[in-house]
């Protein structure tokens, strides 16, 4: 009983862990800049069949829902990834599932020449220019690298991010733990100063 116990309780533990981290991570290097326009762009993973992995549909689903949070008008989505193993592009099948199946008519631009995220973050920068605010859409600790990585690429765009809809209380709940361990691991690299967070 006792044994029965204390695996509950680090069972719950582990998942206020998982929820928490990624919850700080959604938070971390944004800012609560003003204006009409806006860009959301939405990273994209690995994908080597022809059609949107269940990861990369996740994505297109936060992106989506960032483009609507505020309500700006003309608010772009910006899909980024390179070529994939089916030979489509990441960014292509992101936006073919986006149209397709979720029905999004809003404007959509292409970035798919990336194979890392920071080659995300330096092509699509191009697209960013003209934008009051910038919403970046993944997983809160892949989102959480990107922004850093505006911040070192441009600090004067870096000032324009904004929180995308990307984290949600209880939304992939049993596997937020292994989430903030992955992510802990590839945030390794960030200073101090990009680990603030900003609530």
């Amino acid at each position: 009983m006792q044994r029965r116990t204390g695996l509950a309780i680090a069972g719950v533990a582990a998942l206020a862990w998982g929820e928490w981290l990624n919850w700080r991570w959604s938070r971390t290097l944004v800012g609560s800049s003003g204006g009409a326009s806006a860009a959301v762009v939405v990273l994209g993973y690995r994908n080597p069949q022809a059609t949107a992995n269940l990861i990369n549909r996740w994505r297109v689903r936060a992106g989506i829902r960032s483009s609507a949070a505020d309500g700006a008008h003309g608010t772009r989505v910006i899909f980024s990834g390179g070529a994939t193993s089916s030979g489509a592009t990441e960014a292509q099948l992101m936006a073919d599932y986006a149209k397709t199946v979720l029905e999004f008519d809003g404007t959509v631009l292409l970035e798919d020449q990336s194979t890392t995220t920071w080659e995300n973050i330096t092509n699509v920068i191009p697209l960013l220019e003209d934008v009051d605010r910038i919403k970046i859409a993944s997983q809160p600790a892949h989102a959480l690298k990107a922004r850093a990585y505006v911040r070192r690429q441009r600090p004067d765009l870096a000032e324009r991010l904004v929180r995308a809809d990307d984290y949600r209380p209880g939304e992939w709940l049993l596997v937020k733990p292994l989430l903030a361990l992955y992510g802990l691991w590839t945030l390794r690299g960030l200073t101090a100063d990009e680990r603030k967070v900003t609530l």
